[in-house]
Parts: C-alpha cells; sequence; structure tokens
C-alpha cells in the first residue's frame, strides 16, 4: 500500500463557512425517511459523490458496539453508508442517509447514543440508538478519530487535515480546548483515565504524541512504527499496542519509557490492535490477507489466525467478557467470532 502524505488543502475561511452551514443544518434537517427502514435524515450539507469528499483517498472504516451488546454501528468511508445493525437477531435495523466519508463511531458509557465523525461535512454527530440525530457539533473539514472520557464528559476529536485534537465537553456542548502539534491525526486515538494521558497517532511522521490531559498539552512524542494504524493500551496504562501496515507487525511499548520492547509479525497489512478489556488477547484486522491475528499481549506471541473476514481494518470490538468479537467486514456485514474457538460463528447483517 502506498502510503499518502499529502496534507488536504482547507482554508480557514472555508472551515468556518463549513461550520456555520452545519450549525445551521441541525435545525433545518429534514424528517422525511430515504427508502428502507426508517432511517433519519440529518441534514448533510456536503455535495454527495467523490467529488464532494474532502479526503475521499484516505480509506478506513469503523464498528462501535453498545455497551449493552445489543447494538452495532458500521461505517465505509469509501461508500459513506452508516448501518445499525442488531446483534441479537443479526438483522440491519436501518441505514443512517446523508454522511460522505463517515470515519469513527463510538459509544457513549450510558449506552444512550453514539458520536459519529465525518471528515467531509466536518462534523461529529451525536446519534440516539434509534437513529434520531440528537446533536451536531461544527468541529472543521478532517474530523476523524474519537475518543470519549469513561464518564462521558468529554469528547476528543482527530482533525487530520489542521493537524489538531479539539476537546468537546458533552455537558456543555461544546468545545472547550484544541491541542495543536500533530501530523495527520487520523483514526488512531486512545485514553489512558489511570494516567491522565491521552494517545495520538501521526500517520505522517510515524509516531504518536502522548498528550496530558489535565492540561491538554503534548509532553511526549513516541517514534518507531511503520505506517502506523490501529492503537490500544493496557487497563493499568503501562503497555501500549500499535498496528504496523507498513511491515505487519504489532509494536508492543512501554509507556514510561516510550521504547518499544517486543514486535510481533502478524497478517498481512495489520490495521487493528484491539485489546480485549481482561487484557487476556489482542486481536488485528488483517486488510490484505483477510484474516484476524490473535496474539498474546504478555508473552508478544500468536496464538492463532481467524480466517473467514473480509479485508479487515481497524473495525473490532471485543465483548466484556473478552471471549467473543466482532470484527465489521468490507461489505459492512459483521463477523461474530469466538476467540476461543478462533473461529467465525457467524456473519451479521
Amino acid at each position: 500500500m502506498r502510503r499518502n502524505r499529502r496534507t488536504p488543502a482547507i482554508t480557514l475561511a472555508a472551515a468556518l463557512t463549513a461550520a456555520s452551514i452545519a450549525l445551521l443544518s441541525v435545525g433545518c434537517a429534514s424528517s422525511e425517511p430515504d427508502s428502507g427502514p426508517a432511517p433519519t435524515t440529518l441534514g448533510s450539507y456536503s455535495v454527495q459523490g467523490a467529488a464532494g469528499r474532502f479526503d475521499g483517498d484516505i480509506h478506513n472504516n469503523t464498528l462501535a458496539v453498545s455497551p449493552d451488546e445489543k447494538l452495532a454501528v458500521g461505517a465505509n468511508s469509501q461508500s459513506g453508508h452508516v448501518r445499525l445493525i442488531a446483534l441479537t437477531t443479526g438483522s440491519v435495523l436501518r441505514d443512517l442517509p446523508g454522511y460522505v466519508t463517515p470515519r469513527n463511531a463510538v459509544f457513549a458509557p450510558d449506552g444512550s447514543g453514539f458520536f459519529l465523525s465525518d471528515s467531509s461535512l466536518g462534523v461529529v454527530d451525536h446519534i440516539g440508538v434509534d437513529g434520531t440525530l440528537l446533536d451536531r457539533f461544527p468541529l472543521g473539514a478532517g474530523a476523524f478519530g474519537t475518543a470519549i472520557s469513561p464518564d462521558g464528559s468529554r469528547l476528543y476529536v482527530n482533525n487530520q487535515a489542521a493537524n489538531t485534537v479539539t476537546v468537546v465537553d458533552l455537558r456543555e456542548r461544546r468545545p472547550v480546548a484544541v491541542i495543536t502539534g500533530f501530523a495527520q491525526p487520523r483514526q488512531g486515538i486512545v485514553l489512558s483515565p489511570s494516567r491522565n494521558a491521552l494517545y495520538v497517532t501521526n500517520f505522517a511522521d510515524d509516531s504518536i504524541a502522548v498528550v496530558d490531559t489535565s492540561t491538554n498539552t503534548i509532553v511526549r512524542r513516541i517514534g518507531g512504527f511503520d505506517k502506523i494504524r490501529g492503537v490500544s493500551v493496557t487497563s493499568d496504562g503501562a503497555r501500549l499496542f500499535a498496528a504496523n501496515s507498513g511491515d505487519n507487525t504489532i509494536s508492543i511499548v512501554d509507556t514510561a519509557t516510550g521504547a518499544t520492547v517486543g514486535r510481533v509479525p502478524v497478517g498481512d497489512q495489520p490495521y487493528g490492535a484491539t485489546l480485549a478489556p481482561d487484557g487476556s488477547v489482542l486481536l488485528t484486522g488483517d486488510l490484505a490477507s483477510s484474516t484476524v491475528t490473535v496474539v498474546d499481549p504478555g508473552a508478544g506471541t500468536v496464538r492463532t489466525t481467524i480466517t473467514g473476514t473480509k479485508r479487515p481494518r481497524q473495525a473490532i470490538a471485543i465483548g466484556r467478557d473478552s471471549t467473543s468479537a466482532w470484527v465489521l467486514n468490507e461489505d459492512l456485514t459483521i463477523a461474530e467470532i469466538d476467540i476461543q474457538a478462533a473461529r467465525v460463528v457467524r456473519t451479521l447483517g
């Protein structure tokens, strides 16, 4: 895969204009449903199709699972599709129209809804579990990766075009800080609440910026990656895992020193690096080989490789019990995986 190091150009005036239109679009969102199972029109303002994509040459997908593990949200930036799937029945509940390049989805900790970024629209939408638009935050074209605090009070949003991270106070419903100094921060962003640290990947220079969330400043940078993609951090904040799609490995990083203490060979073009809640396994999504690699994060070795997925990327969610997982396929179906049996047990959607 050829790395794209081009930073999309956007003027300040254009960004402000887009944000103003986005604010207006909340008030005038249509209530007329599209064809399909009663979707909600979300009032997008960008031109649809490839011509309206702000950064359409950057491809990714996302998957978020509700805290009660009954609902999944899957999206693909190339098609613009956003889909709600019932995990209990495996059926598609609805497709949400109006998006151009949806980038990242994350559920609120209380399960009341989820937040979805769209880099072409320049917004992060707060959407209810029934697909209703609850709020819209116009943060500028390039809005990409998102992370939410455990108490649901703060949302952190990467902007890969502006090279910033915006901090949104969800209780006050407004941005409260903009952190600068990044280099194309895309989907990779993860919180380590136990250490007041936010880890932000920089695709342009293959690094991770470490942000002190108490001061909203970059305090350290970690290098040594190769086309860095997904990242995870242990519950105690001591270890970080990062997917290197350039050399087909997972980096294991000591967060205290920033040193790479291990490198695990996995499948072809790994994008995902999702750690189980109990820390027992780490799953990769290997795009080119259409596999999921199961890594023992403690030993730094591969346990097994799971087949039966279709070009998976970062879009992986692991259940609370750390024995089951869901992986988004390229066609927006979901592969449900039994981790212990190392196989796909059913395909949803």
